[in-house]
């Protein structure tokens, strides 16, 4: 038995990366799995496909975040394909890919973030848990400067973290909690990536302050632990990166 085992969690942003290792080690856990992509079916039906021939349950739902249609689309196929909702991981996130709209970051980042989580919440049950998944750069951002070409992505994070703890109240009366994972830059991301190719030797001068990366499967694997960790709602769980504590209290 799994502890996961009758759950059934939608992870956001799941077709690759974090959120494709988020979702193999929930369903390793009994959780039936609703695998979110916005263009890439390929990869995203290559992680159900992975999923389900390791004895697990999981669907791959097409579905862009900024949109009613797509939030309504992820949430009713967890009720349709699995039969309830009782796990939301928040991982979905981007702004500094090429040739998007002007505000594209705080619309993906910030109001698909609620209105995921709005559409979600009707369907949840007592107990359920919703998470939240940011970065030091993004969490940090009003106190510790970030790079300045991450700074427009890290501070509409921060807006969508913001706007998401603003409704703990309405969550609490339903007796679902939310928790916030904040991570240093992660080594193979497609932040990472890109942020590296505007800005040569980021992630290396990154890893060098730090002493290390944590890795997308390490990564991953603290994201997940949050799904089923003791811990109060609104609780921030830090991984990686102590230097930025530091340098919060200087």
């Amino acid at each position: 038995m799994g502890m996961l085992d009758d759950k059934t969690a939608i992870v956001t942003g799941s077709s690759r990366g974090i959120g494709a290792e988020v979702a193999k080690i929930l369903a390793g856990e009994g959780a039936a799995v609703v695998v979110n992509y916005r263009q890439k079916a390929p990869r995203a039906n290559k992680v159900v496909a992975g999923i389900q021939a390791a004895g697990g349950r999981a669907a791959a739902v097409g579905a862009d975040l900024t949109t009613d249609e797509g939030v309504h689309a992820l949430a009713s196929t967890a009720m349709e394909e699995f039969g309830s909702l009782d796990i939301l991981v928040l991982n979905a996130s981007g702004g500094m890919e090429s040739g998007m709209e002007e505000g594209y970051a705080l619309k993906l980042n910030r109001d698909a973030q609620v209105n995921m989580l709005n559409a979600a919440v009707p369907l949840m049950p007592e107990g359920s848990r919703v998470v939240f998944v940011t970065s030091h750069q993004a969490h940090f951002v009003e106190t510790v400067p970030t790079m300045p070409e991450y700074e427009p992505v890290a501070k509409s994070k921060r807006a969508g973290e913001d706007a998401l703890r603003a409704l703990l109240p309405n969550l609490a009366e339903k007796g679902i909690s939310l928790v916030v994972v904040s991570g240093d830059m992660i080594e193979g991301t497609v932040t990472a990536t890109l942020l590296d190719r505007s800005n040569p030797g980021a992630i290396e001068a990154r890893r060098a302050e730090a002493g290390k990366l944590y890795s997308v499967e390490e990564f991953a694997a603290e994201v997940a632990k949050m799904v089923t960790a003791d811990v109060e709602s609104g609780h921030t769980e830090y991984v990686g990166g102590a230097d930025y504590f530091n340098k919060t209290s200087e």
